[in-house]
């Protein structure tokens, strides 16, 4: 049977859930192949999109890679960082937008970091020019209507992610941590996604490698249920995403009560 993008996500979290980052590797890079080829249904992966579906298969290969990278995989996580820079760049032909095309130098970015690649300062430092050079073409357009699109919000999914686990579960990188102060100047305000990340996104993936963990990303979430308890470290905390029941704190399986 053919399984979907949304199977093989839900099966990543399933491997995340039970500590094997390397087949969890295996499901989000399945699940970036299935999205990349069919971003939506009436969506094709060269199509001109304002929504930027096809971003959702970069967010997987990124997390793909974080996934090798944790489980030790080093080699595996370089192929995804080389797979991932020449998918971004070659989409910078088929999505129009400057922000979009800026956007993309931004997964460029975050590819070289994942996969252990040369020039990770140079490439936020080109993503961030990019930023800025494309307000001019935003022509009194909200930034903010930008950033949350399909393709802006998937960059931003890997680094949030990764932030989880040593934040012990929380929301640790905010809408205001990747983002300007001002959407009145859309340069900086964009720009300052990829300043961010340049600053914070080495050392956290440092983190979680030294770990051996990823946290599962946040879903729907619950605090002190009475429904729920986690075996493993007693927090009746949950997060409900894709078809798993997680405790927030931990990222494992949690059990009603």
């Amino acid at each position: 049977m053919h399984q979907t993008a949304d199977e093989h996500r839900n099966a990543a979290v399933e491997a995340l859930a039970g500590r094997d980052p390397e087949r969890a590797g295996d499901e989000y890079t399945r699940t970036a192949w299935a999205t990349l080829a069919t971003p939506r249904a009436d969506v094709g992966p060269f199509d001109a999109d304002e929504r930027g579906w096809v971003g959702v298969g970069l967010g997987a290969l990124v997390v793909s890679a974080v996934c090798y990278r944790v489980a030790g995989r080093d080699a595996r996580a370089t192929h995804r960082g080389v797979e991932g820079v020449a998918v971004a760049r070659d989409l910078r032909h088929a999505l129009e937008h400057p922000v979009q095309r800026a956007c993309l130098r931004e997964f460029v970015a975050d590819f070289r970091v994942v996969g252990g690649l040369d020039g990770v300062q140079e490439a936020y430092a080109a993503a961030a020019e990019a930023y800025e050079h494309a307000a001019d073409s935003l022509d009194g357009d909200d930034p903010q209507r930008w950033a949350t699109t399909p393709l802006f919000e998937a960059a931003a999914a890997p680094i949030k992610q990764v932030a989880r686990g040593p934040a012990n579960g929380e929301i640790a990188v905010a809408w205001e941590d990747l983002h300007g102060p001002d959407p009145s100047a859309p340069g900086a305000f964009l720009a300052r996604r990829a300043t961010y990340k340049r600053q914070r996104f080495p050392s956290l993936l440092a983190r979680v490698v030294d770990d051996g963990v990823l946290a599962a990303p946040r879903g729907t979430t619950e605090y002190g249920t009475d429904h729920h308890r986690c075996p493993h470290c007693g927090s009746t905390d949950v997060n409900w995403v894709a078809d798993s029941t997680l405790c927030l704190r931990c990222s494992r399986p949690t059990e009603p009560q």
